[in-house]
């Protein structure tokens, strides 16, 4: 998955009253509609403290710069995926369990929340020069997925002969592929399609035999 960037510090460089904190997820939240509506060229400070009903002068007390709230509301995306993640891996009754409930828990959250996935595209595209420094090709999105078929194959419940970068890659290539189809075709059933994901993955990896 995507790793979280570097945060920003409230202007003042201390920790924000609970009001502040109230105000600045409001913010961030608000941002990733517009993002999502409009993607990156179209969120400015001014039409986010539009949307928040606010000042822009009030919005750049929380976040100084258009990029600090891009970057705040790209660390809450993320943030939330990687919380339904490891809720699902936690719940997890083995290693091969593992790696189905990560491929699982990975497109459902996407097909459960759009305006997420648009802000991820939006963040990471060489496009927009957000400054976040994450890219769709780095090892943070599938080390961890690598790590975990590791554990699978160690456990004997895949086959010895399995490459976890590979399959790692691969899988990743597929969760990327299914949820840019959902963002072109609004008839794709981005949640059905979590089966045959699995089933590719079971074909490929799980021991038959003596395998």
């Amino acid at each position: 998955m995507p790793a979280r960037s570097h945060g920003v510090r409230d202007a003042a460089n201390r920790q924000p009253t609970f009001t502040e904190q109230a105000r600045r997820a409001q913010l961030i939240a608000v941002t990733i509609d517009l993002v999502a509506a409009h993607g990156y060229a179209g969120c400015s400070l001014q039409r986010i403290a539009d949307a928040a009903g606010i000042t822009k002068g009030a919005v750049i007390y929380h976040f100084a710069t258009k990029n600090a709230v891009i970057r705040a509301a790209y660390d809450a995306v993320i943030g939330a995926l990687t919380e339904r993640v490891t809720a699902a891996l936690e719940a997890a009754s083995g290693p091969a369990s593992a790696v189905d409930a990560y491929v699982d828990s990975m497109i459902s959250h996407m097909a459960e929340n759009p305006t997420h996935v648009r802000m991820i595209v939006e963040a990471l595209s060489p496009a927009n020069a957000t400054g976040i420094e994450d890219h769709p090709g780095s090892a943070a999105r599938w080390q961890p997925l690598a790590d975990l078929i590791t554990a699978a194959v160690e456990a004997r419940e895949y086959r010895s002969d399995v490459d976890a970068k590979i399959l790692a890659i691969m899988l990743t290539g597929v969760i990327d592929a299914v949820v840019a189809q959902a963002r072109t075709d609004p008839e794709y059933d981005l949640a059905g399609s979590t089966g045959a994901v699995l089933d590719m993955l079971h074909r490929t990896a799980l021991r038959t035999g003596g395998c």
